[in-house]
């Protein structure tokens, strides 16, 4: 007795997914001329303003300290701290205003609210990993050279901040598309972010009451994992992996459940 031959997949499953990956490619070239081809300067100003926030912290901080916290280089110590968590801020805050980004677009039915995410989530997300590569390579070339780098740990750093925007991303557009002031409100609650995340400090130089907050902040993980890949000595022994990995995909699921249950709604208003 013959076994059944294996069935092909249906045409039509074929065509949706090929149709998914040309709307994410046409949404994602939309942003791209929106964002930065209607700008002087286009992409420049992408790898500018980090590299000014980067270059004004290791000057104002090296005129009151003698060394940074770890090696001998201001620079290296402040964007390893800065990069990770400048990703996060601008996947995350892109991602949250996906909807209202191409809200006229998801009228068509080819359009989804996937579609939208997605665009707004890879574009930001190689935006910020392309000016993190040229960025910390131009500073280990011309400014500290003897630093060795650990790349799977840096790209796994990355790949958490990552994650992590995706998730709150996502829940947030949600709560900000059926309640508007939540864009404002989240705001300002997560102003002191820039302070609490470990970019101007070592968690491990800080009292442990204020460490035992700090730490479920998961941010301040991955600064200490990316600083982990660029300085061997560096053991950052209260880097917990699992917990920001759990924590983003749990953020990301409810976000995923919310938005397939209200996504409608928000459209319509």
């Amino acid at each position: 007795m013959t076994a059944p031959l294996p069935t092909a997949r249906p045409a039509h499953d074929r065509n949706r997914h090929f149709a998914t990956l040309r709307t994410i490619a046409a949404l994602t070239l939309r942003e791209m001329s929106t964002r930065y081809g209607r700008t002087p300067g286009g992409y420049f100003w992408a790898i500018l303003e980090p590299l000014a926030a980067i270059l004004f912290l290791s000057l104002g901080f090296s005129l009151v300290m003698r060394n940074p916290s770890l090696g001998t280089s201001f620079l290296l110590f402040y964007a390893t701290g800065y990069m990770p968590f400048d990703l996060f801020n601008s996947v995350s805050n892109a991602t949250a205003r996906a909807l209202n980004f191409s809200k006229p677009l998801l009228r068509y039915p080819a359009v989804t609210w996937v579609d939208a995410l997605l665009a707004r989530f890879a574009l930001n997300s190689l935006t910020s990993i392309v000016v993190t590569i040229i960025l910390l390579t131009g500073i280990l070339m011309f400014v500290d050279s003897r630093s060795t780098l650990d790349l799977p740990l840096a790209v796994l750093g990355m790949c958490l901040a990552m994650l992590l925007a995706l998730g709150i991303g996502t829940l947030n557009c949600v709560l900000m598309g059926l309640f508007p002031l939540w864009g404002m409100i989240w705001s300002i609650v997560t102003r002191p972010l820039f302070l609490a995340s470990g970019i101007f400090f070592l968690y491990d130089d800080l009292p442990p009451l204020t460490q035992d907050i700090l730490w479920y902040n998961p941010l301040i993980h991955i600064t200490g994992l990316m600083r982990r890949a660029f300085y061997p000595t560096y053991s950052a022994t209260y880097v917990d992996i699992p917990f920001v990995a759990l924590t983003s995909l749990a953020l990301l699921v409810l976000g995923l459940v919310l938005m397939g249950r209200y996504h409608r709604d928000i459209l319509t208003r």
